[in-house]
């Protein structure tokens, strides 16, 4: 719910950039988290390729890591791969080789983008399927805006029906936070089933 009220989920929504992230945060994550994790991994022996995702909380006494995930973190890859500048299948090509050295380093383009993951009736504790996903069409239409499609399958008629307690990421893109987030809003009140609800806060407070 807004304000963080509620149960823990997987991930109501997320923006990219984080204004309040400096280089200082980002090299105390990697002096303190992957470095030695990947040194771990070479300590073992573990020839690991793929992606290693760290699920971190920023707290007064500094970064804090709660999990590993090897896999990109849902939502929070949605809002970050649409604003990288560099051919990703290049790069996991790479790092499925062992070759990231000789692959260009990521970049990432200046907009920002808001995402905003609509939930299925009963969320988290006992969501409710099968609701009939109306105004996909509507929405393919608007610009700077894209779904994921998460928790939806076909029902027999072949509509588009929830399937998960997560059914769309809708993310919005734009030059500025505010921006990227009135495109990702206006998008999700064009979509609905009997149910839907999402946090109407996510990025609310983003300078």
């Amino acid at each position: 719910g807004d304000d963080d009220a509620g149960p823990n989920t997987g991930g109501m929504g997320a923006y990219s950039p984080v204004p309040f992230v400096d280089d200082d945060v980002v090299a105390t994550v990697l002096d303190e988290f992957v470095e030695p994790t990947l040194v771990e991994l070479q300590k073992r022996d573990i020839d690991f390729r793929g992606t290693l995702y760290a699920g971190l909380m920023l707290t007064p006494d500094g970064p804090k890591l709660l999990e590993f995930n090897v896999r990109f973190g849902d939502p929070e890859s949605q809002v970050v791969l649409p604003r990288l500048d560099t051919d990703l299948a290049e790069l996991l090509l790479a790092a499925a080789t062992g070759d990231l050295a000789a692959a260009p380093a990521p970049r990432f383009v200046a907009d920002a983008a808001v995402c905003v993951v609509l939930a299925s009736p009963g969320y988290p504790e006992a969501p409710r399927f099968g609701g009939r996903i109306d105004g996909l069409d509507a929405v393919a239409e608007l610009p700077d805006v894209v779904v994921f499609h998460a928790g939806v399958a076909a029902a027999d008629d072949g509509a588009l029906v929830t399937a998960g307690g997560r059914v769309l990421n809708v993310v919005g893109r734009g030059a500025t936070i505010a921006e990227a987030r009135a495109r990702a809003y206006d998008a999700a009140a064009r979509i609905s089933w009997p149910g839907v609800h999402h946090r109407t806060d996510i990025a609310r407070d983003v300078g």
